[in-house]
């Protein structure tokens, strides 16, 4: 077998935007597609089986194999109910793409708990729940492929989203702990922050960068990640415009103190510790 033929592949989010495209071309590629859809709004309020069903249908009319899901990720039982059309539809699951997402954007000062709990729930407990519910298919037939939306207002930050941000930034921890675990059973997790103009974007850049960021362009980086080929595991990468690059985490040389250093020495030796010049690729010192 390769690429993603006959592979059977849940795109979570799938009604429309990114996951719309993921799904498309999935689906060209010959793998078997559970396209799931909450349909609810950009908030999360809301739902429907229109978006899931209308993506289906064009998969369907291309001559392509899907089905439909409407399934909330945000929940553990909703989650094994998108696991679970996939294995009584297909009887298998190949591979999961975390792409469902919410926003509830506001300024850190005027943020509800309940604004950082709905992103929460949806972003990071919906990347949880859905591969938590595939894992025990993957380990036993020795074979998966994992894909986490990142952002990059998670990798760097952005005004207005600290619940996106942070619940995308934690989907990346999660994702180095999946890459660690799954390697014995080839089991294989990377992490995706696309750039593209979706309904999920569309005041969050300027209408002229988001004209050079069409959807279609992300596809093809997610479904690598999906394929037989692909040995990458751990990975994060950010996708857009035509534009393809690795992200990964440096350390500074630093400096090792004799003994316990002093507030003063800690001062005094702070350019030292922070100076990137000589940095190298981060591992963890404790695995």
């Amino acid at each position: 077998m390769s690429g993603v033929q006959d592979r059977v592949v849940v795109v979570t989010g799938a009604g429309g935007g990114l996951g719309r495209e993921y799904a498309l071309l999935l689906a060209r590629q010959g793998a078997r597609v559970v396209v799931n859809d909450l349909g609810g709004a950009r908030d999360g309020t809301g739902s429907g089986s229109a978006m899931a069903d209308a993506v289906v249908e064009e998969i369907r009319a291309a001559g392509g194999q899907a089905v439909a899901n409407y399934d909330s990720v945000a929940s553990e039982e909703g989650a094994a109910g998108v696991i679970g059309t996939a294995l009584k539809e297909y009887g298998a699951v190949h591979g999961v793409v975390n792409n469902a997402g919410i926003l509830r954007d506001a300024s850190f000062v005027k943020m509800t708990a309940e604004q950082w709990e709905a992103v929460q729930r949806v972003h990071l407990f919906g990347g949880f729940h859905v591969t938590r519910a595939a894992w025990p298919h993957f380990r036993e037939q020795g074979h998966g492929r994992v894909v986490m939306a990142t952002s990059t207002s998670g990798l760097y930050g952005n005004f207005g989203q600290a619940n996106y941000g942070a619940a995308k930034l934690g989907l990346v921890g999660l994702v180095n702990t999946l890459a660690v675990e799954g390697r014995k059973y080839n089991i294989l997790a990377n992490a995706v922050a696309p750039l593209a103009r979706t309904r999920m974007s569309e005041d969050v850049a300027p209408a002229e960068l988001l004209e050079r960021l069409p959807a279609e362009f992300v596809a093809p980086v997610v479904a690598h990640l999906l394929t037989d080929e692909c040995t990458d595991t751990g990975t994060v990468l950010v996708a857009g415009g035509g534009r393809v690059q690795r992200v990964a985490q440096f350390v500074s040389k630093g400096v090792a103190f004799a003994g316990t250093p002093t507030l003063q020495d800690v001062a005094d030796r702070w350019p030292d510790i922070t100076d990137m010049n000589a940095s190298e690729l981060g591992t963890n010192p404790l695995g």
